[in-house]
């Protein structure tokens, strides 16, 4: 693969004390997150807290008036509040568990064969600047037993982690684990690609780049030639 795709080929933590698909309190970002109030919060059982609009607000206004504009300017008197509801909706996943999406199941005796889901689009932001970060998802799993879920579903799941603060290899290795423990999948490979705002739009700014990351799982870790497929099968040179 191109020295851009990183492949995230083990079920492990992120160095940060977050879980593994066998836990899932601990996969979302940095367990431990206090509420606005408190060190810890329990919004969703993974330590989030609650998102606090008074404080978000009263935080763009000191922000706009350190970046030297004035925050009583007509223009600007309700970003504060705009800002505050935007964050209820695009921090939106932090107040559930996406994983539960696909506890939505059915039973197809026999099949087990590849079910993919390409070009799932997404909006996430990422942890380090807060600028967005957009692109695409492409999901397969090879079904265990029959057990299949709703392919909206998987779509949800993928919304779900990308609506919080995150990093693109975290991101992948969510989606990934979620389908190996919801489904109890064979074999499992996410993709994901994306353009990054905090390389466009500032530093480096390298219009153009795409990041791409990749999270393989279960059988597909031991099967070349079925790796080999689903790669192709979702548009992804090996």
């Amino acid at each position: 693969m191109n020295d851009d795709k990183m492949i995230d080929e083990n079920c492990r933590t992120n160095g940060a004390g977050h879980g593994t698909a066998h836990d899932p309190r601990g996969t979302a970002n940095g367990a431990g997150h206090g509420t606005a109030h408190g060190p810890r919060g329990t919004a969703n059982g993974e330590g989030f807290g609650t998102v606090d609009g008074p404080r978000i607000e009263a935080a763009i206004r000191e922000l706009l008036a350190a970046i030297g504009e004035d925050p009583n300017r007509e223009g600007l008197l309700e970003t504060p509040n705009r800002v505050a509801r935007a964050c209820q909706e695009v921090f939106g996943g932090m107040q559930e568990d996406p994983s539960l999406h696909l506890l939505k199941q059915f039973d197809e005796p026999g099949n087990e064969e590849m079910v993919i889901v390409k070009d799932i689009p997404f909006s996430s932001m990422c942890e380090h600047h807060l600028l967005p970060f957009t692109g695409r998802a492409h999901v397969c799993y090879l079904p265990r037993n029959g057990r299949i879920t709703g392919l909206s579903k998987l779509a949800r799941c993928v919304e779900g982690y990308a609506r919080r603060p995150q990093l693109q290899e975290r991101l992948t290795r969510q989606i990934a684990d979620a389908i190996e423990l919801r489904l109890r999948a064979r074999g499992v490979i996410v993709v994901i690609e994306a353009t990054h705002t905090c390389m466009t739009m500032r530093g480096i700014r390298a219009a153009g780049s795409l990041t791409v990351t990749s999270a393989v799982r279960g059988w597909f870790m031991q099967d070349l030639k079925a790796r080999e497929e689903a790669l192709r099968l979702i548009g992804i040179r090996s």
